[in-house]
């Protein structure tokens, strides 16, 4: 495992993550990956105040990673550095600890959804919610679904199979309150290539907590998912998600930010697959069913931060260019601007509009009926800025095998 403080010295001051930093764009509070990062790091020592409280307006789109030619950790670093920074001034906020609960909020929430969705999106309950915790009234804040995905797959009928693999999914935090339907497209589409679908004990990934600063949390959280999915991993069977934000923090976010080295981690984070990037696997080893039915649409597809983050390239693109009559169109844009929890908060929320202004016009401009993205928190800013829906790319394949109707804005604009 990397060292992350240690490759700041490989910092060689070219500035390419200063022109490639998407809050840096449209905000002067942030001064750029390189001085929020190895170079402000260098005055920061264990005992002493945090040098830069600019650290906390990076978005964590590890944008600068990707592109530092010398491998620098430039967003993990400012991770750190955050937490530091909450420490300093005596802990993380309320609203952070709350926006990094998302597991716990739909556990109390989904039994009384509809009462919850209207205290949560009426203009009242949002300027209080602004007013006294700072989570702007604008934001894109998602619904909560009144059946879980678990329960849904608890009390669906059996499967006989045969089964030729088999797989454990992580649904996330997203997937299991507010999107349901999003897990059961992606069971349907497993089972359909002959992949038997378990869905073992789990908890939240600890990401949101992770980028709000509050590493102890995020540690007890993980730790816990090692527990759980360890012998999983070790028996040999691999572990599926449909958030890319939840299996890159198992792959490799959290063990790095929270310095875990032990061998569940290990076995944990190289059990893990993107769904896309495990589907496409099973094409590359001629076993994906290719028998889709045809879709004559124009579709945009916008591959969030943090699956670039993975650096597989871009599965969900290839397996739905199998599609009969798919046209997709890639939107070439860095970053939505919502950084997980980021844009929800009110002194970040225009920035993290700004950030997303250029894939909003994208899609906008193209006329297409809807976009298409692997994180959730992603379509939900997308949806936000266009006012148009966008779906995970494991719909699309759900529609195109006919295990899910498609909605009647896709049927209208396929004729």
């Amino acid at each position: 495992m990397t060292d992350v403080e240690a490759t700041l010295d490989r910092c060689i001051k070219c500035n390419i993550c200063m022109s490639y930093c998407p809050p840096a764009r449209v905000t002067d509070l942030f001064p750029g990956p390189k001085y929020a990062g190895p170079q402000a790091q260098r005055f920061r020592v264990a005992r002493a105040p945090s040098p830069d409280a600019s650290v906390d307006y990076c978005n964590g789109c590890r944008v600068c990673n990707l592109v530092c030619p010398t491998g620098v950790r430039i967003a993990e670093l400012n991770a750190r550095a955050r937490a530091k920074l909450y420490e300093d001034r005596g802990g993380v906020p309320l609203r952070n600890r709350m926006l990094g609960r998302s597991e716990l909020m739909g556990r109390l929430a989904h039994p009384v959804a509809p009462i919850a969705n209207w205290m949560l999106h009426n203009a009242v309950s949002r300027a209080a919610a602004e007013a006294l915790l700072g989570v702007d009234r604008r934001a894109p804040l998602p619904r909560f679904s009144r059946q879980t995905f678990v329960e849904w797959f608890r009390h669906r009928p059996a499967r006989p199979g045969p089964w030729r693999r088999r797989v454990a999914y992580f649904h996330g935090c997203a997937t299991n309150y507010y999107e349901p339907w999003v897990g059961q497209a992606a069971v349907g589409v497993l089972e359909r290539n002959g992949v038997e679908v378990t869905v073992p004990l789990q908890n939240c990934c600890a990401l949101p907590m992770l980028s709000n600063g509050e590493f102890g949390a995020a540690r007890r959280y993980y730790d816990s998912n090692l527990t759980k999915l360890g012998s999983t991993a070790e028996a040999g069977c691999e572990i599926v998600g449909t958030s890319t934000s939840c299996t890159l923090t198992l792959k490799e976010e959290a063990p790095e930010l929270l310095g875990v080295t032990s061998p569940a981690a290990e076995r944990v984070a190289s059990a893990t697959n993107d769904l896309c990037e495990y589907l496409l696997r099973l094409y590359d080893a001629g076993e994906l069913d290719t028998g889709f039915q045809a879709l004559p649409l124009m579709i945009v597809y916008h591959a969030p931060c943090q699956l670039n983050a993975h650096r597989i390239g871009h599965p969900a693109v290839d397996l739905m260019r199998l599609i009969p009559g798919l046209t997709v169109i890639e939107s070439e844009q860095p970053c939505c601007g919502i950084g997980g929890t980021y844009g929800l908060k009110k002194e970040k929320y225009a920035i993290g509009m700004g950030v997303g202004q250029p894939l909003f016009d994208r899609i906008k401009d193209s006329g297409v009926p809807l976009s298409v993205c692997d994180s959730e928190t992603c379509r939900w800013q997308i949806v936000h800025g266009t006012g148009r829906p966008s779906v995970h790319p494991v719909q699309v394949l759900a529609w195109a095998y006919g295990i899910v109707e498609p909605p009647p804005y896709i049927r209208q604009a396929s004729v």
